[in-house]
C-alpha cells in the first residue's frame, strides 16, 4: 500500500511525458535580458545623436564669427574679433593698450551676444 502511495505521489509532481514546456517569454526572468539590451541600444543610439548635434552648433558657431564679434576663449579670456583666418582668429583683448593675441579657431568656446556683456 505504501508503494502505491508513493508511485502516485511521484506521478502527480512530475509532468506528464507528452506536455509541451512553456514559452520562453511566460517566465518574466527571461525578460530583463533581452528589455536591457534594447535600454543599452537606445541610451547608445541617443547618446551620438547629442554628440552630433552639439559637433554641428559648435562648427556653426565657428563658421559664423566675422569681425567685431565678442568672444569668450577656452581659457577665459573675452575679446573682440580684428581678424578671422583659416585656422586662427586675432582678438583685441585691452582697449587701451591695443594688445592683440593670435588665438586656434578651435580655441574659442562662445561667441557672447550684446546684452549678456552689459549685465556683466
Amino acid at each position: 500500500m505504501n508503494a502505491l502511495v508513493m508511485f502516485l505521489a511521484d506521478a502527480a509532481t512530475q509532468p506528464a511525458p507528452n506536455s509541451v514546456p512553456p514559452p520562453w517569454w511566460a517566465n518574466p526572468q527571461s525578460l530583463i535580458f533581452p528589455i536591457i539590451i534594447g535600454l543599452l541600444f537606445f541610451m547608445i543610439l541617443s547618446s551620438s545623436r547629442t554628440k552630433k548635434n552639439e559637433q554641428k552648433a559648435r562648427d556653426a558657431l565657428l563658421a559664423g564669427m566675422k569681425r567685431g564679434d565678442r568672444v569668450i576663449t577656452i581659457g577665459g579670456i573675452m575679446g573682440n574679433i580684428v581678424e578671422v583666418r583659416d585656422n586662427e582668429v586675432v582678438l583685441k583683448v585691452d582697449e587701451s593698450s591695443n594688445t592683440k593675441i593670435r588665438f586656434s579657431r578651435d580655441a574659442i568656446k562662445r561667441v557672447v551676444k550684446d546684452d549678456e556683456t552689459s549685465s556683466s
